[in-house]
């Protein structure tokens, strides 16, 4: 399938969108720069039922969060997504993924709470994954005070967040099933550093440029760090078996598409519940762009009605 029309116009007008050399920057100009292509892609704000910003507690200290209650929330307790976002582990915060939060909280019915983790060069790996692991469990330590239902808890995130939300049920099932994770929604995810194949046909002029990847890899990664650790390469865990329920989105137009095709075949191997679904013209980030690419609406509805179909 060719690349969706409306991408193909959207980088004919704006190239720099498709060859951004995020590569070139410092962290802080690149940061700087994926802060304005998330504005520039994001809908005008839509109506929310509340959005309030608390710190979850852990050992390295408070967690920044934000939480997005659901214009039809009601007044009772609801179902929980804990959002963990993207941008290479080394870019995006909490306003970069406002408007996406906000269309899966009014979509799926939900209380969306979106997670703040730490960032590298600054705090490289272990300390995202330690700081989302930790969010997850005072979110379910905290349910009741947070309206939300413990028993109907999912994490969801997308590209370095999809990788996160992957090595989250991971670490919770080798903590015996704490905190309990009711569905995995792991959007364009990271899961091998190191790469598979599609990285190579769509490594360059489609928004996630494989140098831009390699220049995630070395601010993430400590030199001597084992890239196969299944806390940076979910794909490598060789016992995926009881995992929570997964959806898993990839895009055609992506170096990240077969890594995420990969890791929904082996969870199926294992017996996990997959829900593989591929947009074939789209690109990495599309999620992000619902002001540009009306695909991203319809995606994200689709996931968070997932969501919802499952944690009713």
């Amino acid at each position: 399938m060719p690349l969706d029309p409306v991408i193909q116009a959207l980088f004919s007008r704006l190239p720099q969108l498709a060859d951004f050399p995020m590569w070139e920057q410092s962290p802080a100009d690149a940061r700087a720069a994926f802060k304005t292509m998330c504005q520039f892609g994001a809908p005008p704000a839509g109506a929310i039922g509340k959005v309030e910003e608390r710190k979850a507690e852990s050992p390295a200290g408070p967690i920044p969060i934000r939480i997005y209650t659901p214009v039809a929330a009601g007044g009772g307790s609801t179902a929980a997504i804990v959002y963990l976002h993207g941008g290479g582990f080394v870019l995006g915060d909490l306003d970069c993924y406002d408007a996406l939060c906000r269309t899966l909280a009014n979509e799926s019915g939900a209380r969306v709470i979106a997670v703040d983790y730490r960032l590298a060069p600054e705090h490289p790996f272990p300390a995202a994954v330690e700081d989302c692991f930790e969010a997850l469990k005072w979110v379910e330590a905290n349910a009741p005070d947070l309206a939300v239902d413990a028993n109907r808890i999912a994490v969801a995130g997308d590209s370095a967040g999809g990788n996160l939300a992957a090595v989250t049920c991971l670490l919770a099932k080798e903590n015996r099933g704490t905190p309990a994770i009711a569905f995995q929604v792991l959007i364009y995810p990271s899961t091998r550093f190191g790469g598979l194949g599609s990285g190579r046909p769509f490594g360059s002029g489609y928004f996630l440029d494989i140098r831009t990847i390699d220049w995630f890899t070395r601010h993430y990664i400590p030199a001597g760090t084992d890239r196969l650790d299944v806390r940076i390469s979910p794909l490598e865990a060789k016992d995926l078996k009881g995992l929570p329920p997964a959806y898993i989105v990839t895009a055609g137009f992506d170096p990240l598409r077969d890594e995420g095709m990969a890791y929904a075949d082996k969870l199926k191997q294992a017996g996990v519940a997959v829900t593989a679904v591929e947009y074939a013209t789209m690109i990495h980030g599309f999620f992000s762009m619902q002001g540009l690419i009306p695909m991203a609406s319809e995606a994200i509805a689709a996931a968070a009605h997932a969501i919802r179909d499952t944690l009713k």
